[in-house]
């Protein structure tokens, strides 16, 4: 696994990470990050170094999607759900160091510990916000379009590859 801010080679031994502009030549722009995978995946299948291409998102946005209302209800169904999972897991592990034959007493009290104190920082949390945000939501960080970048040395043949994958029919892609 690679870390994002830094590309392969660019860190020596005890030098932080520290984030870094991407290198290369614009080789194509595309609408959506799947296209971009796409053109990368087209790279690959025609023997192109991928090792050398960068896919950047440009004009970045935070979008935030409402999923839903909030209420008493539904915040404190969710604490109560899980704080059990939580009070669960670990009424399991307790369990596991029990002697034979005893383990259903610390599962059943970890469930139990684990539904109350869920409630109570549910009820508390949704509390101190005062109404101010009465919504469930999900985010996500989106770009406006995203880029193929290739090195200098591979751009010319990476552009090309990919004009050959923009002029084929949308079936045969």
């Amino acid at each position: 696994m690679s870390n994002p801010f830094t590309g392969p080679g660019r860190q020596s031994a005890g030098t932080p990470s520290l984030p870094t502009p991407p290198s290369g030549w614009p080789i194509g722009s595309y609408g959506t990050y799947e296209e971009a995978q796409r053109a990368v995946d087209h790279l690959a299948e025609s023997d192109f170094p991928v090792q050398e291409v960068t896919i950047v998102g440009v004009d970045l946005m935070l979008v935030e999607r409402v999923t839903g209302r909030l209420s008493w209800g539904r915040v404190l169904g969710g604490g109560a759900a899980s704080g059990a999972w939580f009070g669960l897991f670990v009424g399991l592990i307790l369990g596991m160091f029990t002697p034979q034959g005893s383990w259903l007493g610390p599962v059943l009290v970890g469930l139990g510990t684990g539904v109350v104190f869920g409630l109570v920082f549910a009820a508390v949390g949704y509390a101190s916000t005062r109404g101010r945000r009465d919504f469930s939501s999900a985010s996500q960080l989106v770009a406006g379009r995203y880029d193929v970048l290739a090195q200098p040395k591979h751009a010319e043949e990476g552009r090309n590859l990919l004009a050959k994958l923009a002029m084929r029919p949308p079936s045969a892609q």
